[in-house]
């Protein structure tokens, strides 16, 4: 079976390589400029933002350069995402703004992808409501890009193309990073989790693990050309090696290629509080490359919340988790997403939530107040407390976290952090960049010094950020 999945993913990415070239023969007499543009916009998480960068590389390979300007383009595709009812709301506003992009340019092509397509309500809206838009496609087709755009432009007809989930993971597409210094490498795709309130396993499927050798092979050829910090990403990683001939579990992925030599740091996220295990923080205590940082989800600081949530941990669990890590890990940086206002969730139990944040101090917080996603069981939950409490709520969150984080801030001033450099801030012109903890850093130096890792010794603490100067 193994084998037979190999040759059918070859012979795909053979024929999508024979669609790259007619589209790149194509596109170049129908470019405006000469040579194809192509603007690509993405929405959302990481997961967004690496698969826009596999588009971005087969557009590389059609021939087209990249633009920001929409009246630049001739080819301009929407990653979208749909998580929350803002995002989408944030989307349809966007693309309803195309029509007139595409009124002074008819040969225009408009793509929308991602997540929010692969919901059957959003899919049928684009093609009532924005009939200018050309391809329409979902999070599991990706691949097929060029087959698309060789189908809109030779039969001047729409294209529909998703919720075609394949047991198939697509090895050896191109990618195009939007940088050279920090790379993104997925690591399994999906989830089985079924969070109450979450759309994720409905528009990107059930769980699939790459396999390891891939992994491994992808993040020696980033350290090889100079990345110095790579984000491993899948929306559980702490469930990767699922399905796998070979039994190999996150842990011993970390291992792998924490031990490929060279200077950089090593990263994941998402992970799950209840696939957490004491092996991997062990892991990462003992490891030269992987930051002593931790995303983790705890939603709530009530267990009868966490229930509701199907989240299948309570917060006795995610306490003991993170006691053990601390303990492994002193310097441990521990951040969380945090969801106000579920239905059903009193002030009390928000109260557990305070509480908990109070007891975890964590580095910061990704905060939202609940947004129902169609389709999922917390959407039809009874939710009798309204928006106006839920927003007082939210504040007193944002404002217990922003003391924690000053406090944290604080107490790091005279100390020297090793920090991996940025950009440059165009606002106050010092050099931008974060430490293993990933907390912001912005201290005076040359533009060589980007992309490069730097002693800084912390002298000043602003909210969230920290100033410092080079002690190298």
């Amino acid at each position: 079976m193994k084998d037979k999945e190999i040759t059918v993913t070859a012979d795909e990415l053979q024929k999508q390589k024979l669609y790259t070239a007619d589209v790149a023969a194509i596109m170049q007499v129908r470019a405006m400029h000469g040579t194809p543009k192509a603007l690509v916009r993405t929405y959302g998480c990481q997961q967004n933002v690496a698969d826009g960068e596999r588009m971005k590389g087969m557009l590389s390979e059609m021939g087209f350069e990249f633009t920001e300007y929409e009246d630049e383009a001739d080819f301009i595709l929407f990653n979208t995402c749909a998580i929350r009812e803002h995002a989408e709301d944030r989307v349809f506003g966007n693309i309803g703004a195309l029509k007139n992009v595409k009124r002074r340019n008819p040969s225009l092509l408009i793509a929308v992808c991602g997540c929010m397509m692969e919901q059957e309500r959003v899919a049928e809206r684009i093609k009532v409501s924005f009939p200018f838009v050309n391809i329409v496609f979902g999070t599991h087709v990706i691949h097929r890009l060029p087959e698309m755009m060789y189908t809109a432009v030779t039969d001047s007809k729409r294209v529909f193309l998703r919720g075609h989930e394949s047991k198939e993971i697509i090895e050896g597409l191109p990618v195009r990073r939007d940088g050279n210094t920090r790379a993104w490498v997925t690591v399994m795709y999906g989830c089985d989790n079924f969070c109450s309130y979450c759309i994720v396993p409905y528009v990107r499927g059930r769980e699939k693990s790459r396999h390891p050798d891939a992994i491994v092979a992808e993040c020696r050829e980033l350290i090889e050309q100079g990345y110095k910090e790579i984000t491993l990403l899948g929306q559980n990683v702490n469930s990767y090696g699922k399905g796998l001939p070979e039994k190999v579990n996150f842990s011993e992925l970390l291992r792998r290629i924490d031990a490929i030599d060279g200077d950089y740091r090593l990263r994941f996220m998402t992970s799950h509080p209840k696939d957490a295990t004491h092996e991997l923080f062990d892991t990462i205590a003992e490891s030269r490359h992987i930051c002593h940082y931790i995303h983790l989800p705890c939603q709530s600081g009530s267990s009868r919340v966490l229930k509701a949530m199907n989240r299948h941990y309570d917060r006795e669990k995610y306490l003991d988790l993170i006691r053990y890590a601390k303990e492994k890990m002193p310097d441990l940086s521990l951040t969380s997403d945090i969801i106000v206002g579920f239905p059903g969730e009193t002030y009390e139990e928000f109260c557990e939530t305070l509480s908990l944040i109070r007891e975890m101090e964590f580095t910061s917080l990704f905060t939202f107040i609940f947004s129902p996603r169609p389709g999922t069981r917390a959407a039809e939950m009874e939710d009798p407390v309204t928006y106006k409490e839920k927003t007082q709520w939210f504040s007193e969150l944002l404002k217990t976290q922003e003391e924690i984080a000053a406090k944290r801030c604080a107490s790091m001033v005279g100390s020297t952090e090793r920090v991996l450099i940025e950009e440059r801030n165009e606002k106050n012109g010092l050099l931008s960049g974060r430490t293993a903890s990933s907390i912001i850093v912005e201290f005076p130096g040359e533009d060589e010094w980007i992309g490069e890792f730097k002693n800084v010794k912390v002298t000043e603490a602003r909210n969230w950020i920290l100033r410092g100067e080079c002690v190298d």
